[in-house]
């Protein structure tokens, strides 16, 4: 099976992360699309991320009834901070028939070159790309590189979160069911602050 890595803090989900899975999906020949929820981003600060397994649940109600979408609490068990060579090389392992890529805006593969054993990710595992905006496709030096022309959206976990952090709506921005958790469980109020 093909499967594509989409990985990320999801902090929150949102429907443009899901348009992105579900455009991979219909658009390249990967059968699913695994959700890699990253308990700790080398590139992110820790202070602003809801606990991991809120995330996931969060996911994982965003995705609810999706037969293709899956998502994965891998990284919670690997060695932190999460690197994606590490998911890579230990996913491989576990399941020798499923044949694992990497799916990334173009603004990461601009900063691919500077990721742990960035070479290894570049000669072995295929990428799917999508265009973000402000970020041109240029190939660092990957040896599968597909470009998916996946739909233009300007919109945010960080906008999310300062808006639930201002007490203004996300309606429309986030599944319904991911919304009403999050105002029920008072996330991204004052515990977990929404700037960086």
């Amino acid at each position: 099976m093909k499967v594509g890595l989409y990985s990320g803090s999801f902090n929150p989900v949102h429907n443009g992360h899901l348009i992105i899975a579900q455009h991979v999906l219909n658009e390249t020949d990967l059968e699913q699309v695994w959700f890699i929820i990253s308990p700790q981003n080398p590139f992110k600060q820790q202070k602003s991320l809801l606990n991991e397994y809120d995330r996931l649940h969060l996911v994982s109600l965003a995705i609810e009834g999706s037969a293709n979408l899956k998502a994965s609490d891998i990284e919670f068990k690997l060695t932190r901070p999460s690197y994606t060579i590490n998911t890579l090389t230990y996913l491989t392992e576990k399941y020798p028939k499923h044949h694992f890529s990497v799916i990334m805006g173009s603004d990461s593969l601009q900063n691919l070159t500077e990721w742990k054993n960035a070479h290894q990710i570049m000669d072995r595992f295929p990428v799917y790309v999508y265009e973000r905006r402000g970020f041109a496709i240029s190939n660092p030096g990957v040896k599968e590189l597909h470009e998916t022309k996946a739909p233009l959206l300007d919109i945010s976990s960080t906008h999310i979160r300062n808006l639930i952090r201002d007490n203004k709506s996300i309606r429309y921005l986030v599944p319904d069911i991911v919304k009403e958790e999050i105002e029920r469980n008072q996330y991204y109020k004052l515990k977990y602050p929404a700037k960086q």
